[in-house]
Order: C-alpha cells, then structure tokens, then sequence
C-alpha cells in the first residue's frame, strides 16, 4: 500500500508542477465552448452600418434592458444616455473580452471583465427576463440548468485564467519575454 501511494504522490507533484496546463487548457476550452457564443450575441446586438456598435440595434436593448425598453414603448430614442452607453459598452465587451482571451492578451483582465459579464447576464437573465425556470438549483441530481449550473462552470473556467493566465502560448508570455 505504501508503495502505490509514493506513486500517487509524485504522480500528484508532478501535476502540480506543470503551471502551463491549466491556463493553456482553459484558453482552449474557452475557445471551443464560449467564445464564439458571445461573439455570436455581441452581433444579435449591432445595428446597421460600419458603426453599427454606437448604433445599436432594438435586439440589444431587449436583451440587456427587457423592462425598460418595454416601458418605453420599444423606442430606444426614449431611452437615456446610461442606457445607451451600458448597450455601447456591453457590445464592446462582448466583442472585446473573448477575442483577448483567445489571444492571451491581458489575459486576466479579460477573465475579470468576462467573470462581471457573466454575473450581470445571468442577473438580467433572472431579473429582467424573468427566467426563473432556467434558474435551477444545485445539488439536486440535475447539471444542465442554463443559468446556475451552466454559469458556475463558466466562472470556474474564467477564474482558472484569472488566477493561473494565459499559459505559454499566449501574447501575455510574449510581452513578459519582451519586458525582460
């Protein structure tokens, strides 16, 4: 028994060792399962024209202002400039936080900003949408409820490149090299 585990623990040493893995795996699979969702929602959200960011579309108020937009007849003309720039800004970072997570460029930060984004879409989600279904709960033998469950493991993902980064392959490195 002492020997399998002095096997287990080197096995666990090494593991602990490899600083790379993490944040390179959790680069990948940002990649493949959420960053093409949100740049995918960010352009639900333009509106026409090559500055279709500062002119957003009626889809992006709906999504991130249900309540308000509605008291207001569907008329973002009505709305104020808080609303309009919380649009302009959540368009932005839609667009913005995934593709610097893919680059490995300020890598942290991006996971910051993706981990606040998170916790306001699922507040809009619950609050304003009134998706209190997709709300589920934890621990009930159930794992796919969109907001609780699905949620968690997303800011787990981004929490990992917060604290971890970006791993070797990224622009974070490069720039670190570069500095030295």
């Amino acid at each position: 028994m002492q020997q399998l585990l002095n096997v287990y623990d080197s096995a666990a040493m090494a593991l602990s060792r490899q600083d790379w893995l993490l944040g390179t795996l959790a680069r990948l699979v940002f990649a493949a399962v959420l960053a093409v969702y949100f740049l995918n929602s960010g352009v639900t959200k333009l509106g026409d024209g090559v500055i279709g960011v500062l002119n957003p579309s009626a889809g992006a108020y709906i999504q991130i202002f249900p309540k308000a937009f509605a008291n207001v007849g569907y008329d973002s003309s009505a709305l104020g400039l808080y609303h309009h720039a919380v649009v302009i800004a959540g368009i932005a970072a839609e667009f913005l936080l995934p593709v610097l997570i893919l680059l490995g460029l300020f890598t942290r930060l991006a996971a910051l900003g993706m981990i606040g984004f998170v916790v306001l879409q699922s507040a809009t989600d619950i609050f304003g949408h009134g998706q209190y279904d997709a709300l589920g709960r934890w621990f009930d033998h159930i794992p796919d409820a969109a907001i609780l469950d699905q949620r968690a493991l997303w800011l787990l993902l981004l929490v990992t490149l917060l604290i971890k980064g970006a791993g070797p392959l990224s622009l974070d490195k490069l720039l670190l090299m570069l500095r030295r």
